[in-house]
């Protein structure tokens, strides 16, 4: 037991080191630019005050994002998804996979699932010891299930997930406008170094010459970070604006979830405009600061099939009908409050937008399809 202790917290000594490395860079960079280039290297007044002014505002939104991102605890399954102490015991008992997924079907039926495992089972995470909510994943490096999960990412040691996303994706953002303004601001000092003229005579050397002191390399190697990580943070950003356009993890992007009709890698999705409101929020004055927007729980996800499951009991519901044609046998129970705030009435589709209820205590689901009246 000792020894794998501490194997365990040498493991967690080890991931803080890529932490370490970017925030030593940044705080190299910092110096380099304030001091070395501002201060000591640019001879215009109005120009150093420009220059620090807007460094500040892109370095103070960079590490607030970087920060929240760090630190934020990954949102974890709650205890309703835990099984009962009666149906644990039954579940450990049984040595049989089918009276196992039985007890986990019975438990499941009072809770609001979509996503099966690729079998069509319950997703049930042997570890926690809970079953998964949807588009909820066990991380091997956090050790635990982790809502909305995205990636575990090394360079913040942390689970990116349903509470840290918004601030993962402003992290990446602030960072390319980082590196992009210094990049750009560097550039005709890295050109001046660059070409400087190291002949004595004056008559052979460029009239806005730069002394030649130590603030060189600070420049020069300044100019190159910056470019090297604007570049590899660029494609990382844009897949992740991809994602959030699709409404999909990165798990998700490289395996579909698997509904009661089969996999669907869009089931998640509710047009660009919800997709963006899904991690974002609805007020738009707080997208760009690193605060807590995104919406729902992360426990359950408004959900839209593509492929009616011709097994389920449907109820159509026309526009200009204020009662459902259903099945008498399913009892119709309303739409959740995040469905509704998201499948609301300024979603235009043409063709039709589905709606599912929680599955009801007999394993049924109601499936409402909302269809537009001909004219």
């Amino acid at each position: 037991m000792a020894p794998t202790h501490v194997l365990r917290c040498c493991q967690r000594g080890l991931a803080w080191i890529p932490v370490i490395f970017i925030a030593l860079v940044v705080c190299w960079s910092y110096y380099a630019y304030v001091v070395e280039l501002c201060i000591i290297t640019i001879p215009s007044t109005g120009e150093k005050i420009v220059y620090l002014v807007l460094f500040h505002l892109s370095f103070i939104m960079f590490v607030w994002s970087y920060w929240k991102t760090i630190f934020t605890r990954p949102a974890n399954p709650s205890k309703e998804f835990c099984l009962p102490k009666v149906e644990k015991e039954q579940y450990e008992k049984e040595e049989r996979p089918e009276n196992q997924q039985e007890i986990l079907k019975r438990v499941a039926s009072s809770l609001p699932l979509y996503t099966r495992t690729g079998a069509g089972a319950i997703r049930y995470c042997d570890r926690c010891q809970v079953i998964k909510p949807d588009r909820c994943h066990h991380c091997s490096a956090c050790d635990m299930c982790v809502l909305k999960m995205d990636h575990h990412c090394p360079w913040v040691n942390n689970c990116v997930g349903f509470s840290n996303y918004k601030y993962f994706i402003l992290f990446l953002a602030y960072s390319l406008l980082y590196c992009l303004f210094i990049a750009a601001t560097v550039l005709q000092y890295f050109i001046k170094f660059w070409t400087l003229c190291r002949r004595k005579s004056a008559e052979n050397c460029p009239q806005n010459e730069l002394p030649d002191t130590h603030a060189k390399f600070h420049v020069l190697f300044l100019f190159f970070v910056a470019a090297m990580f604007c570049i590899s943070i660029l494609s990382l950003f844009s897949y992740h604006l991809w994602l959030v356009g699709k409404n999909r993890s990165t798990i998700e992007a490289f395996r579909a979830p698997v509904f009661r009709n089969g996999p669907d890698k869009n089931g998640f999705s509710l047009g660009f405009t919800k997709n963006i409101a899904q991690v974002f929020g609805d007020q738009k004055k707080y997208w760009l600061l690193p605060v807590f927007t995104s919406q729902g729980d992360g426990l359950t996800f408004p959900t839209r099939l593509v492929n009616v499951d011709p097994e389920q009991p449907a109820a159509i519901q026309h526009p200009d009908s204020s009662k459902s044609v259903e099945d008498d046998s399913v009892p119709q129970s309303p739409v959740s409050d995040s469905q509704n705030r998201l499948l609301g009435s300024d979603q235009h589709i043409s063709d039709e937008i589905l709606s599912i209820d929680p599955l009801k205590s007999d394993g049924t689901e109601v499936i409402t399809v909302y269809m537009e009246s001909e004219s």
